[in-house]
């Protein structure tokens, strides 16, 4: 149940203050992430240098498989803790109840994933990895792994601890490229070296989780009873429930599994039909689009569990005002990116990429305006979140993605390569309208959020006495 108050002055602060202080959390995250996209950046250019096209191909192929399961599986948790906490937080309401039902969920999440891998060893390794255990062993172990990332990042972000936040990214990071580059410097050799960079990232970036609870007294208290807010503004610490928490990552699953479907179906899909190398060069085309989102990380961050206190204190013009200045500062990195592909796009991704593929510029310009679509969706996507309308953002995302697969699938377009673009460039604009209407057509506050035979329904029913009375 999410439910809006009205608290003091003295808790919401002028609405610049709170601009700033959003505007400060998101450059601060924004230096980390850049730094992480950079460095993410040159794993795959190391890798690509110093892989044959069949090597590189396959490791193309387990990053997309893994970070789909990730994503999908992980970040719903994430997204609950980071929009979750930070109402809490906002209300002063307790944060240990959210904590636990989190836990709980990740737990069931990590059990049912592991067991479910070892069901399916067969289909996964000869279906996907060409029989390469070396591999499935990774990506299995990768995906446990990320679990506890995923979990660490959404309570550092509920809690608005963005340094740690950026620290833990950062050493994920430069964990996962030493090992490309420990080949690149002859320390190490082969195929399987490389790939160990995709489970050592989330194992040896947990190194800074302690630090987060280093600070037993503010902290503490932070975690245990909320932060100070007015008496009256506070709910119920038993309103969050295992059942509403599990609905929400529920819902969130969806979208980060059709997201996950736009992002990286077309490797996988062109890997089936033409491949690896020819999922190698498609990958690499979509990182236009994928290392922006990388990017786009920080701001997304940030922007959740702000626009959820905005919601909470009833800012309404303060919320629309954060999505428009963010969709209008999308709009002018699309817009470079798309002038430097028009000017030197393929000798950009041949430096990039090394010279194995050649690159159209048409086809590096509609993922570049996909991309600047896609992002702009993103944001519009936690909009949703902070409002509670995850179950409607969900249809959004689940309409598209069924888009995209079935025309990815269906020759209309023969080159398979121009199918993926023009795919992603069309999903894109689909999700950014639906989202978009979503945006202008808000549930009334209340609707479809409060539990029927709940003490929020039963209020409700004697307000609406009160007032025909």
């Amino acid at each position: 149940m999410i439910r809006r108050v009205r608290p003091s002055m003295a808790t919401v602060g002028t609405p610049n203050s709170e601009a700033r202080s959003y505007g400060r959390r998101a450059s601060l995250l924004s230096i980390g992430v850049g730094l992480t996209g950079l460095i993410t950046y040159l794993f795959f250019a190391i890798a690509s240098h110093e892989l044959s096209r069949e090597d590189y191909g396959q490791v193309a192929v387990l990053w997309s498989a893994v970070f789909i399961v990730v994503s999908v599986l992980q970040r719903p948790v994430e997204q609950l803790l980071s929009r979750t906490i930070s109402e809490n937080l906002a209300r002063g309401t307790p944060l240990g109840r959210t904590i636990r039902i989190a836990a709980t969920i990740q737990l069931a999440v990590a059990v049912g994933f592991d067991a479910l891998a070892l069901a399916l060893r067969g289909p996964i390794e000869d279906g996907l990895l060409d029989g390469n255990s070396t591999l499935y062993w990774i990506g299995v172990a990768a995906i446990t792994a990320y679990g506890a990332s995923y979990f660490a990042r959404g309570f550092l972000a509920g809690s608005h601890r963005l340094t740690l936040y950026a620290l833990l990214i950062i050493s994920e990071s430069i964990s996962r490229t030493a090992f490309p580059m420990a080949v690149a410097l002859g320390i190490a050799s082969g195929q399987s070296a490389v790939a160990l960079g995709i489970v050592a990232a989330p194992t040896l970036s947990l190194i800074v989780v302690p630090f987060a609870f280093l600070r037993r007294g503010a902290a503490r208290s932070r975690i245990e009873t909320g932060a100070a807010a007015p008496a009256a503004a506070a709910a119920p610490s038993g309103d969050f429930t295992l059942a509403e928490g599990g609905g929400f990552a529920a819902a969130v699953f969806l979208i980060m599994l059709s997201e996950q479907t736009v992002l990286n179906a077309g490797p996988l899909i062109v890997n089936a039909t033409a491949g690896a190398a020819a999922a190698g060069f498609i990958f690499n085309i979509l990182m236009i689009a994928r290392a922006p989102m990388q990017l786009f990380q920080a701001v997304s961050t940030s922007l959740l569990p702000h626009l959820t206190r905005l919601g909470s204190h009833g800012q309404e013009t303060d919320f629309r005002a954060s999505v428009r200045v963010t969709i209008l500062a999308i709009a002018g990195f699309a817009g470079l990116v798309v002038a430097a592909m028009l000017i030197a796009g393929p000798d950009l991704m041949q430096i990039a990429f090394g010279e194995k593929h050649a690159y159209e510029r048409a086809d590096l310009v509609i993922v570049s305006v996909g991309m600047g679509l896609y992002l702009s969706a993103a944001t519009l996507n936690q909009a949703a979140l902070a409002r509670g309308e995850v179950r409607r953002a969900s249809v959004c995302w689940i309409a598209c993605a069924v888009a995209f697969v079935v025309w990815t699938s269906v020759p209309i377009v023969g080159d398979d390569f121009n199918r993926v673009e023009i795919g992603y460039l069309g999903t894109a604009a689909l999700l950014c309208a639906l989202l978009w209407w979503l945006y202008r057509q808000p549930l009334q506050v209340g609707e479809e959020r409060v539990r029927p035979g709940s003490t929020e329904e039963l209020e409700l029913q004697l307000a609406a006495a009160d007032e025909g009375s």
